[in-house]
């Protein structure tokens, strides 16, 4: 049985895409077979794993208009067991054109799904910060949403929207969506930090993640590489935080 798992905010710089690389790199270390799909036109997915969006043939977009499959235009990466569907600039051009057609949110369920459910142990979908049709169509193949979000004051507000949006999902496209928050970028030394943070713990009791991802430049420094952190900086904060995030998804869902 394959987990389909969406990751995105409608708010840009929350470190989805470090958790979409990070996490889906931990899961292949563990055994767990893991396809990544990249969905941002901004193709920072893509970047982090080494690949140069504008040097490939074939991208994600050709998989949502039905033109190929998402096996076909699939890559693996340096990491044993992670694959990716990569993405470039094409996809701007895809999310209008996407709007346009019938039933266009399931588009790429219906990728997923004509794959089987043995082929991948984890679908992990890195999602644009936007409520655009791209996103539309992770959420409507997604078991779940995981929402990154930063302990600040307009995290909030876009907690909510991205709320809202699951419920849309649900009442049109896919009733059995679930979601959880996980906190990312925490500063232990930022008071304001901590004091979200515990509102946080009281406000979103049973769906926040018990692992915080903290801030670490290795982080950072990662994607440039073209390397998920558990393999450029195995021995950092921010990978055995990635690892234990990892273990709590398996454990828990």
């Amino acid at each position: 049985m394959t987990n389909v798992i969406a990751i995105g905010n409608l708010k840009g710089g929350v470190a989805k895409t470090t958790t979409c690389l990070s996490m889906g790199a931990r899961l292949a270390e563990m055994g767990k077979i893991v396809l990544l799909i990249d969905l941002d036109p901004q193709a920072s997915l893509t970047l982090g794993v080494g690949l140069k969006p504008d040097e490939l043939r074939h991208t994600v977009d050709e998989a949502l208009l039905g033109n190929a499959s998402l096996v076909s235009v699939s890559r693996e990466c340096a990491v044993f067991g992670l694959d990716i569907v990569p993405a470039n600039q094409a996809l701007v051009i895809i999310d209008k054109i996407l709007y346009g057609r019938k039933g266009y949110a399931f588009y790429l369920k219906n990728g997923i799904q004509a794959m089987g459910t043995s082929m991948y142990d984890f679908i992990l979908i890195d999602c644009p910060p936007s409520a655009g049709t791209l996103t539309l169509n992770a959420l409507t193949a997604a078991d779940m949403l995981i929402v990154p979000v930063q302990c600040e004051y307009f995290a909030a507000q876009a907690f909510r929207q991205v709320i809202e949006l699951i419920k849309r999902v649900r009442e049109k496209s896919n009733p059995h969506l679930t979601y959880r928050a996980l906190v990312t970028l925490y500063d232990r030394r930022n008071k304001i930090n901590q004091i979200i943070y515990a509102q946080m713990q009281r406000g979103l009791n049973g769906v926040l993640f018990k692992t915080m991802i903290e801030v670490d430049t290795k982080l950072k420094e990662s994607p440039v590489f073209g390397q998920p952190v558990t393999l450029y900086a195995p021995n950092t904060r921010g990978a055995a935080q990635y690892r234990a995030l990892a273990q709590e998804l398996i454990e828990h869902g």
